[in-house]
């Protein structure tokens, strides 16, 4: 009783602040531009990235208020439901809570166990939601863990991993002199995420996976796997689940398990850089028993739709995307709750400012508002809609994607990146054109972003996908906006991801602006954007 009425109240502030248009007057408006306003954002904003929401964490009390709060929301600005007569998706998933203190699990390297922490040295959970798992098992390096024939690159070959634990590097391969452009150049292919070594390890048998974490080739800090390998993690149930143990090891672990089995980690890596490796068992072990609490969770992706206005395009659908959920409450002592900010209150707000406007001028196709769970626990919410789509995915034109906005100041330039393996690639030109901006040049995607955001779920479907980014070509005090931004990778995963109500929201208001008119203008195309020839995602369209 006390969330309703809070959800009731917080609702009633923002009708208060935000009025619906009388039916007389949309019907007015609709000849005007749908604009997004910075007032409703910002209140927004502030508001979902609150203690209130208690940092939006799956499976937790702050989570269930956000979906509570994005469906009345919804019903306020008055959005049709996605889902007949609902605006929620069931997503059911596995919690899983790795419990190091009642675990025994060891690695071993030359008979002699390493004196290593959980958290501090290394994370782990079981893959496959099972609550205990006994393991007394040989230690393999794979180096990168990777088989792709058309790359003519085989880390396994032939060699048998079933029941083994692999040891492994995260991205891919370098390029060379001689192969500038093996496996994308300096950017991320799909096979340098963590999500397909999981996956590969799984297919061959494997009993778990460690992956080797450093700074640069995962593109994050330590703290930021500390953080979400100490937390409860999450697993589609009923999806192809992993094996008995996922987990990283720092850097410094590695160095103590390789050389305590007799090995040069340096050496072995450098090997790996080349197509004849082949896997190296070590002279290690891991041994004992893992234990984790497993538990049921029913989220929700939340969908709302402004119909379209043409008799035969309005079956067809462009969706807009962001994920509501952060890492929620964590700990017991000290500043708990990881808000969520940036990352991503700013793109669940800014899809509510965007509908609001939508709603100003509807589109020839329908446009859906689709906020999706469980992001941060591996793209689960919207992984779950592309296999379980509420919109047939043959009529779905794109998927514009929103996660983690620029909340320093208004740009020159907007990032498409990944836009280019489409025709969206070519619509977002003229429509920053017209905006009188530009298109950000294109940058090698060191960090694989293209497969790190919710538009890789509906890309793996075949729909054409990207996410929008912020420009970094900044109109007010260029520096000091940078050093601003830059700043925040100091805060991303961490509790001081907070709200400050002296932010510039122009540059999210111009971000989520440039994003609805991107949308209106694939909504209102004579045709669905097509994927470049060529591009193997395309292949999935076709068929």
């Amino acid at each position: 009783m006390k969330t309703n009425l809070l959800l009731s109240s917080l609702a009633a502030s923002l009708i208060l602040a935000f009025p619906v248009q009388a039916a007389d007057k949309m019907k007015a408006s609709k000849a005007t531009a749908a604009l997004v306003e910075e007032a409703p954002l910002r209140a927004h904003l502030a508001l979902l990235s609150s203690d209130t929401f208690e940092g939006r964490g799956t499976g937790q009390r702050g989570g269930d208020l956000t979906v509570q709060y994005l469906e009345s929301q919804s019903q306020v600005i008055g959005l049709k439901p996605g889902n007949g007569n609902s605006y929620r998706q069931l997503v059911k998933i596995a919690g899983v809570k790795a419990q190091p203190q009642q675990s025994s699990l060891q690695l071993v390297a030359g008979g002699n166990p390493l004196a290593i922490e959980f958290g501090k040295d290394w994370v782990w959970a079981p893959g496959d939601a099972v609550a205990s798992h006994q393991f007394d098992t040989d230690i393999v390096f794979v180096g990168y863990g990777i088989s792709a024939a058309e790359e003519k690159w085989d880390d396994y070959k032939g060699q048998d991993v079933t029941g083994k634990l692999l040891v492994m590097m995260v991205n891919d391969p370098l390029p060379t002199a001689q192969e500038p452009n093996r496996f994308g150049g300096k950017a991320l292919t799909y096979y340098g995420r963590w999500t397909y070594k999981y996956e590969e390890a799984k297919r061959r048998g494997a009993a778990g996976v460690l992956l080797i974490h450093t700074d640069a080739s995962a593109s994050y800090g330590w703290s930021v796997v500390q953080n979400g390998g100490t937390a409860e993690k999450f697993q589609l149930q009923g999806a192809a689940l992993g094996t008995g143990l996922q987990g990283w090891i720092s850097e410094d672990t590695a160095r103590k398990l390789f050389s305590g089995a007799g090995q040069d980690l340096d050496q072995l890596r450098a090997a790996a850089e080349r197509s004849d490796f082949k896997p190296v068992t070590l002279a290690a072990k891991l041994v004992g028993e893992e234990k984790a609490d497993i538990r049921t969770v029913e989220q929700y992706n939340v969908a709302a739709v402004v119909p379209g206005t043409d008799p035969k395009l309005k079956d067809e659908l462009v969706i807009y995307s962001a994920h509501w959920d952060h890492l929620g409450k964590q700990g017991t002592s000290g500043d708990t709750i990881y808000n969520g900010a940036v990352d991503n209150g700013s793109g669940t707000a800014a899809l509510l400012a965007m509908a609001k406007a939508a709603l100003q001028a509807p589109a020839k196709r329908s446009q859906m508002f689709l906020w999706v769970a469980a992001e941060e626990q591996g793209l689960l919410g919207s992984a779950l809609y592309a296999a379980q789509p509420l919109w047939p995915l043959e009529k779905t034109a794109a998927n514009l994607n929103l996660d983690s906005l620029n909340f320093v100041g208004i740009t020159r330039d907007m990032s498409t990146r990944g836009s280019e393996r489409t025709e969206l690639g070519d619509i977002a030109g003229k429509v920053a054109k017209n905006m009188g901006l530009v298109i950000a040049p294109a940058e090698p995607d060191l960090a694989g972003g293209y497969f790190r955001s919710d538009h890789f779920s509906f890309a793996k479907a075949g729909v054409p996908a990207f996410s929008i980014g912020g420009g970094k070509d900044y109109v007010k005090d260029p520096e000091a906006a940078k050093e601003k931004m830059k700043a925040y990778g100091k805060r991303y995963h961490q509790a001081s991801d907070e709200f400050d109500p002296s932010w510039d929201l122009s540059g999210m208001v111009q971000q989520a602006q440039f994003t609805l008119n991107l949308g209106r203008a694939v909504a209102d195309s004579p045709k669905m954007p097509a994927w470049k020839a060529g591009d193997p995602l395309g292949k999935l369209r076709a068929k």
